[in-house]
């Protein structure tokens, strides 16, 4: 017993011992970012402004669409109708409920962190298990086919027909990740209780039911979707801009050259040494840098292709932040994101030599899409993103207001699971 006892103190102070260690480490990294952002003021401001300027002109407009319709269908019951359809291809597929359908495909359509927040959404609603939810969120956070097409293949690279290469790779290792998680803890016991798939009436009367029990009138559903919308994407918008920040002081301060040394030892060309960094931190800073260097092209398909499946840690820390409200952990995720980048990376070395191969054979491209569209879409949302921004966020102030004032504060189910 005596011997039990003091085991169990040693743990206690190692324990004890650790945690006053992350304490310390966690207010030195602190203190150190005060005396960088006091020593480079300038420098630190100008990477703000890219931050706020990526947010304003194209993040915000391009998902705050996505955000709002999928408020709008979780509301209305659509998830829970498609659910029950997609149930029959989900479950063997990637052992989760058929609403993880909906968040999947809505994933990969609006780009990071949607999957995360729909994904935390049928958690907190009790649609997923926590289990069923880690695996979720692993393979439903994915780029979006716009920031692929037009700002990697057509503004970075200045070639529309890598695009293809570069979303098959990722969308590709996407699947295969999903497929691999479907194994992890498969020996948990699933809410899986289907008795036969579900039939397009059965999907309808349950989206009905659905609509019923969550009780909002359409006016407080769309004050919600907008509210709820703009909140999530304000939280991104200071991630993009704090981790700008962080970038540049790393370049500022000569930490990143440390960070060259480990690169060195992993055989990394030196040219790519500064732009990895930049996008394991913030992933289109990086992967602008890395169409930058002289490596030859199919390096750097398979180092745009790494970063884009292991989403930066602006992104993963975008993530944890919304998984934080949730008992999801966050662990399953983050080891996904080095799988998925591994899988895409090797993905796109293959698919370049078939596309190469196919080019020299056939003397034309695999695939020679018209750029002035995605184009035209980027320089959209470059003019209209700031004042579509602002007046979003006037609105979501303004329903805010409207509420704190109103008589009627009662607390409905939906606000209270949330």
């Amino acid at each position: 017993m005596d011997d039990i006892r003091s085991t169990e103190n040693r743990t206690l102070v190692e324990v004890e011992h650790i945690s006053k260690l992350k304490t310390l480490g966690l207010t030195s990294l602190t203190i150190g970012l005060a005396l960088a952002l006091i020593l480079y003021p300038q420098d630190a401001l100008s990477a703000s402004l890219r931050g706020l300027d990526l947010w304003w002109e194209v993040v915000f407009p391009s998902l705050l669409p996505f955000f709002i319709t999928a408020e709008l269908m979780i509301g209305f019951g659509v998830v829970h109708g498609l659910g029950a359809l997609s149930e029959r291809f989900m479950r063997p597929l990637f052992n989760v409920p058929g609403c993880g359908g909906f968040v999947w495909v809505m994933g990969m359509a609006s780009g990071y962190p949607a999957g995360a927040k729909w994904t935390a959404d049928l958690r907190k609603n009790g649609q997923v298990t926590r289990t069923e939810a880690e695996r979720l969120v692993a393979f439903t956070n994915a780029s979006s086919p716009l920031f692929i097409f037009g700002a990697v293949a057509v503004g970075f690279f200045h070639n529309a027909a890598l695009g293809l290469i570069i979303a098959i790779a990722h969308y590709g290792g996407n699947f295969l990740v999903g497929i691999a998680m479907r194994f992890y803890k498969r020996n948990e016991k699933s809410d899986d209780t289907r008795s036969a798939p579900a039939t397009w009436r059965t999907a309808f009367l349950t989206m009905h039911s659905s609509r019923l029990e969550d009780g909002r009138s359409i006016g407080k559903l769309m004050g919600d979707a907008v509210t709820r919308s703009v909140d999530t994407l304000l939280m991104v918008g200071g991630f993009i801009m704090l981790f700008s920040v962080l970038t540049e002081l790393l370049k500022q301060t000569g930490v990143i050259h440390l960070i060259s040394h480990l690169l060195t030892a992993m055989q990394v060309p030196v040219s790519f040494h500064a732009p990895m960094v930049a996008g394991l931190l913030e992933m289109t800073t990086g992967i602008g840098a890395i169409t930058q260097t002289s490596e030859t092209l199919l390096a750097q398909l398979m180092l745009v292709a790494f970063l884009l499946g292991f989403h930066g840690f602006s992104i993963q820390a975008q993530i944890a932040s919304i998984l934080a409200n949730t008992d999801i952990r966050f662990k399953p995720y983050a080891i996904a994101r080095i799988a998925h980048g591994t899988i895409a990376t090797f993905l796109t070395f293959f698919l370049y030599h078939f596309y190469e191969r196919w080019t020299i054979e056939s003397s034309t491209p695999i695939w020679n899409p018209e750029e002035n569209f995605t184009l035209m879409i980027l320089e959209f949302f470059q003019h209209n993103g700031p004042p579509l921004t602002l007046l979003m966020v006037a609105i979501m102030i303004f329903v805010k207001w409207n509420r704190r004032h109103s008589p009627d504060q009662k607390t409905n189910h939906y606000e209270r699971i949330s």
